[in-house]
């Protein structure tokens, strides 16, 4: 049985004490990857952040990699909302990318050549090797999300936490993400994806989870991502269903 990456146990998540997100009961083992579901302001985010030990465990529990989100950060790569970022700072790709590295290095020390190879070889992942000199901002959108995924790549993740990775990209970069995607959870990453895009979630989770205020339901996508749990979870708002139909949920 693979180890258990993530776990939530009868978990509020928040800020200074107020819980956003409550009820949470999940678990991710290694290799697999859990979609975080739900509409705007249902704690997705959140709950991305108290993986990260970036927001608060107001009750329960919560572990990762066999450890506390503070300790485990140094084997947690994350990804943030791409448009969270400042794309006029004047950085190359692969300046971007290497600054994954710096967890793993002094900070008065110059990156060296094992540093650099690892950030070429992350680009090259996310098919960016030719752009490594790029000015960051002068990039599509598509491809700076590319570029951040390969600096949380570089250093070499257990559990890899992406915040809507694939919001405003085009289909080349959306395909290029998928499959690294799906390779990491191959060779025993564990993956979480926060998004709102339901066939999203159905085609590349092992486990989806549905949020909006508390956890509605957790497990396999054909469980969780049925007219009645999408029906408690997304009361009131318009939700595209895997079929490609638009539906008003209501209560």
């Amino acid at each position: 049985m693979a180890a258990v990456a993530l776990r939530f146990s009868g978990a509020a998540v928040g800020y200074r004490g107020a819980a956003v997100l409550r009820d949470v009961d999940l678990e991710l083992p290694a290799g697999q990857v859990l979609a975080l579901v739900g509409p705007n302001g249902a704690g997705k985010s959140t709950l991305i952040k108290a993986a990260l030990g970036l927001a608060q465990v107001v009750t329960g529990t919560a572990e990762v990699l066999g450890s506390s989100p503070v300790r485990a950060r140094g084997e947690t790569g994350y990804v943030p909302q791409l448009d969270v970022l400042d794309p006029d700072f004047p950085v190359s790709a692969q300046q971007v990318v290497l600054m994954g590295r710096y967890r793993h290095i002094s900070w008065w020390r110059p990156t060296g050549r094992t540093d650099r190879q690892l950030a070429a070889e992350a680009l090259d992942r996310v098919g960016l090797a030719d752009r490594a000199r790029t000015r960051f901002g002068v990039l599509s959108g598509g491809q700076r999300q590319r570029v951040l995924i390969a600096r949380a790549l570089v250093a070499r993740p257990r559990l890899l936490l992406l915040d809507e990775p694939l919001n405003g990209v085009d289909a080349t970069s959306q395909m290029t993400i998928l499959t690294v995607l799906s390779d990491l959870a191959a060779a025993g990453t564990a993956v979480v994806v926060s998004t709102h895009d339901l066939t999203l979630a159905r085609d590349i989770a092992d486990v989806v989870c549905l949020l909006n205020g508390r956890q509605w339901a957790a497990g396999p996508p054909q469980q969780t991502l049925t007219a009645e749990r999408l029906r408690e979870a997304y009361g009131g708002h318009t939700v595209i269903l895997p079929d490609g139909r638009d539906m008003l949920v209501e209560l």
